[in-house]
């Protein structure tokens, strides 16, 4: 088995990964060498021909790449469940998001919302702005992010809102995670993983894919604020 596996990630299992990368080196002597990016340029990535030996997409992206021949079908695994929630700066109040009326009038009333175009929380935020008929004011003065991490324009003073999945907001220091958007308004997000049929390391990318669906796992998916 080589000593490093290649993963591209979504970032919504950065946190997650970075947590599990020392205690895997430690037991198997393989080193994760992982870089994280919104799934959908992670797909444009791999269609440009980026060479990895593991992917952890959404569901309907990494069954795109399977789709294509670029990821083995037979060993996918869905990892983890995901929701869409918002974030505050560090001690600040904690708006009303618990219903869909008390959501529309927070979103309404704030200076700024930070949400990402490309993230899975940036597709799911987009439509549910139209749902509610605010897009035009919404937009008006949000600051929306190509990637990255949206609540980092909280602590910077950008935005006092910040919309994306909640792992992805945990990963961020100085903000506070209000809670998620009201589950009848959203469709928990899926991240699966799969091995890419040019890896060059196959053996080490199976034993890490067996790894990361194990129930040892569980424990740091749930700290990382995902769903096993």
């Amino acid at each position: 088995m080589d000593n490093s596996v290649r993963v591209l990630s979504t970032l919504a299992l950065k946190g997650a990964v970075a947590r599990l990368a020392e205690t895997y080196r430690t037991t198997s002597g393989v080193r994760i060498n992982a870089d994280f990016a919104p799934t959908l340029a992670l797909l444009e990535r791999l269609r440009g021909g980026e060479a990895a030996d593991l992917v952890i997409l959404t569901r309907e992206g990494l069954d795109e790449m399977i789709g294509e021949g670029r990821v083995v079908a037979d060993n996918s695994v869905d990892l983890a469940r995901s929701y869409v929630g918002l974030a505050v700066r560090a001690g600040a109040a904690h708006p009303d998001i618990a219903s869909e009326a008390g959501l529309r009038a927070t979103l309404l009333g704030a200076r700024a919302v930070a949400y990402s175009r490309l993230g899975a929380s940036g597709i799911l935020f987009a439509r549910l702005i139209e749902r509610l008929d605010i897009t035009a004011e919404i937009n008006a003065r949000a600051v929306i992010i190509p990637s990255g991490f949206t609540a980092e324009k909280l602590v910077t003073g950008e935005a006092d809102l910040a919309v994306q999945q909640i792992s992805e907001l945990k990963q961020v220091d100085g903000i506070d995670v209000v809670g998620p958007i009201p589950l009848n308004l959203q469709t928990a997000a899926v991240f699966s993983a799969g091995r890419m049929t040019a890896s060059g390391n196959a053996d080490a990318a199976d034993h890490l894919l067996r790894y990361l669906a194990s129930a040892d796992v569980a424990p740091v998916l749930r700290t990382t604020g995902l769903e096993p």
